[in-house]
């Protein structure tokens, strides 16, 4: 069965009802049903009545085929007005010495705990960070070492499927880095 995964990111101000009609995914928490964190239907689903959110919950919404949404906000697009704005920082080389920095690392998206890695990998371009926050899934860390020694044979592992089926998509890696990118931009110029 084919399941969608699809993550839209937003600054924190964006809401989906603004430009279509949507019902907020749901999961069950303690037998109760409850709001997803971040995912909406935008296309007709099963209503409940009382919570007002998707009567099915997310995981069993996929196995029948919805599609959802998840919009996940990121704060640092909030310091942006324009996606040009982005492109054009995105073009500049970011100071990946910050990447060392135990201060700046937690101001981090997705790395703020990961410190020791990054100081072990050094990251130096967009693709070492995306491997960097590949190195952070579970089961992944072991592979810094060889990483270090191997760039090439590292990635083969870090790329792989698991046992349960779940790899982590280099796209997903890439596009993560470059928000960590914006994010040594504003934090090299004293904004974060």
């Amino acid at each position: 069965m084919f399941r969608a995964d699809v993550d839209i990111d937003t600054p924190t101000s964006f809401a989906p009802g603004e430009l279509f009609p949507w019902t907020r995914a749901s999961l069950v928490k303690n037998s109760d049903l409850g709001p997803h964190p971040c995912g909406v239907y935008p296309q007709r689903v099963p209503v409940d009545h009382v919570t007002k959110l998707s009567a099915i919950p997310y995981e069993a919404a996929e196995d029948l085929g919805y599609l959802k949404l998840d919009f996940l906000h990121v704060s640092v697009y909030d310091h942006f007005k324009s996606k040009e704005e982005i492109d054009a920082l995105l073009e500049l080389e970011p100071d990946w010495g910050l990447l060392l920095v135990p201060s700046e690392q937690k101001k981090l998206f997705q790395l703020s705990n990961h410190g020791d890695i990054l100081s072990t990998v050094k990251p130096k371009s967009i693709e070492e960070l995306a491997d960097v926050l590949a190195l952070i899934r579970p089961g992944k860390k072991q592979y810094a070492k060889l990483y270090v020694k191997d760039k090439a044979a590292a990635r083969r592992l870090l790329y792989a499927r698991d046992e349960s089926g779940y790899s982590f998509k280099k796209a997903h890696a890439i596009a993560y880095s470059l928000v960590i990118v914006l994010q040594l931009h504003l934090i090299g110029t004293g904004v974060i």
